[in-house]
């Protein structure tokens, strides 16, 4: 409340109006929780790792990968709570297992990509639903595991997120003509001596965990919004790879912002209401790309 009080001192109408029972008041005192604080930071990273990793997701065609490991990463959580541990510590390696598992099936059958997916989802789903009735008593955290609960983020969250982030900045920009010329033609990038297995593992060690510990925030069932909407608005509005990833991660980072202060002023959840911001500034991007064009065609 200290900026409600100086306002008060400095502009004694607005004072009022900030200090009365009003959405801006709430939100202001809301700010001056350190749970909120931590919410904020937490999500503006999230946001900025999930817009960087998200390009190279939607330039390889990896967003029903990130799909299918938020959906298996019940599992994991189900088997921290079975086993009375804190589900980081379960949900973080189920998740790389089940990333390292797909991906080793795809390249080791002749199997579509898409339907190793769907298979292994479904059954890392039918387990985990099944584990949820060893679970006594009542059962309703569940919902934060599927939606989101970002005010639930603890300091240890927030360094696991500084510490991903970084370390995948480090692998990508360490070999960021490698990454390039993966993501752009792999063929290319094998002839050209690039152990493409090796870092298409890697990639997808960096992408498990994102998710895994994205899902506190989003829920399963809107990770892979976080990682994909940014990425493909950003692809709408230029098609340079450098300013394409530094769009979506703004749009990443900015997109949290917002959502997280619209939850706090309108007290919605704050997961969905970050997908929905990124939703939103989508529709624009795409509505405004096509009037463009027809306005560009008309002129022709």
């Amino acid at each position: 409340m200290m900026i409600a009080n100086l306002l008060e001192i400095f502009n004694p109408s607005l004072g009022y109006l900030l200090l009365g029972n009003t959405p801006i008041a709430n939100l202001l005192e809301l700010l001056s929780f350190p749970f909120m604080q931590r919410a904020i930071a937490g999500g503006v990273l999230m946001g900025i790792l999930g817009g960087f990793l998200g390009t190279f997701v939607v330039l390889r065609q990896l967003s029903f990968f990130s799909h299918a490991v938020g959906h298996s990463a019940l599992v994991g959580v189900v088997l921290g709570v079975l086993l009375q541990v804190d589900p980081n510590w379960t949900l973080l390696p189920f998740t790389l297992l089940f990333g390292l598992s797909s991906l080793y099936l795809i390249e080791r059958t002749k199997l579509p990509s898409d339907s190793v997916f769907s298979i292994a989802v479904s059954g890392a789903l039918a387990i985990g639903v099944i584990l949820t009735s060893f679970i006594p008593g009542y059962r309703g955290n569940l919902m934060g595991v599927l939606f989101g609960d970002i005010l639930a983020i603890g300091q240890t969250d927030i360094l696991l997120i500084v510490g991903l982030l970084g370390i995948s900045c480090l692998f990508l920009f360490s070999t960021w003509r490698q990454q390039i010329l993966l993501t752009l033609n792999p063929e290319l990038a094998q002839v050209q001596g690039v152990s493409v297995d090796i870092y298409r593992y890697l990639f997808v060690v960096l992408l498990s965990l994102t998710v895994a510990i994205s899902i506190k925030a989003v829920g399963i069932l809107l990770i892979n919004a976080f990682l994909v909407i940014p990425a493909a608005t950003a692809k709408l509005m230029t098609h340079h790879f450098t300013l394409f990833i530094a769009l979506s991660v703004i749009l990443g980072a900015t997109s949290s912002l917002v959502g997280m202060l619209g939850s706090g002023l309108f007290n919605f959840a704050s997961g969905p209401s970050i997908v929905v911001v990124q939703f939103s500034v989508f529709l624009a991007v795409l509505g405004g790309s096509q009037i463009f064009q027809l306005i560009g065609f008309r002129r022709q």
